[in-house]
């Protein structure tokens, strides 16, 4: 408000659970009687993981289909039922490079946001007599962030003890700018990350061989930092 020409009434914050499902309907129809209309949804809402498979509790899985998977559709369907009257609108869901290739360290998340990527990408192709409603998937790589504290482990009551350094990922500005020139440019998918992780993803659309290779040669790297207590930098979300 101190920086720009809005008003109090231009802007309305509301607390939102994505796993309280039963709620986003109600949501969703306080910010139509506000504003009167959704121009863009902004699907960003998630948890990342750091534990091995093998050690990892099945509920823990079960958390998080139900927060980055079925949260985000959720909210979604009641949204896109607003645009599909008003025949406009963007839906941008925050993927991530993980969306694309797999990783160690990472299986239920990476399945979250494959997830993701299969459900929009289909969902765009139920909408083509819409055109002017755009499905748009950022995925980005390693962004400075607090989503490392905030991590899934081996068991939901356990939280990481080491978060390591963020130096090295993208700025969050730089991010933020980047999936708003993505958004304004209606890019079906855009992928936002610095190098040499920008490389990976080719790798992985493009030569998948070399891609499993490559993986399996960092991955066992970070697999044995990540039992010593180092927090390893490679793709790290």
């Amino acid at each position: 408000l101190e920086i720009s020409n809005l008003s109090e009434s231009d802007i309305l914050v509301l607390r939102l659970d994505l796993t309280d499902r039963s709620s986003h309907e109600a949501a969703t129809n306080s910010v139509l009687k506000h504003f009167g209309k959704i121009d863009v949804l902004v699907n960003n809402g998630g948890r990342s993981q750091r534990s091995l498979f093998v050690d990892t509790n099945l509920d823990v899985y079960n958390a998080i289909i139900e927060l980055n998977y079925l949260g985000t559709i959720s909210l979604t369907k009641y949204v896109l039922n607003h645009m599909i009257q008003r025949r406009k609108g963007k839906i941008v869901t925050v993927s991530s490079v993980m969306g694309i290739m797999g990783a160690p360290l990472a299986t239920g998340y990476c399945a979250s946001k494959h997830a993701l990527q299969g459900f929009f990408n289909s969902l765009r192709t139920e909408l083509t007599d819409y055109p002017e409603i755009s499905i748009i998937n950022i995925c980005p790589g390693p962004v400075q962030s607090k989503i490392i504290q905030n991590v899934f482990t081996e068991n939901l009551a356990k939280s990481l003890e080491n978060s390591g350094d963020q130096s090295h990922k993208m700025p969050t500005d730089r991010c933020a700018r980047l999936t708003l020139v993505s958004v304004a440019n209606d890019l079906k998918e855009a992928w936002v990350s610095d190098q040499p992780y920008l490389t990976v993803c080719y790798l992985w659309q493009y030569a998948p061989t070399w891609a499993w290779w490559l993986m399996n040669r960092m991955g066992k790297q970070r697999i044995q930092n990540f039992k010593s207590g180092i927090v390893s930098a490679f793709l790290s979300p």
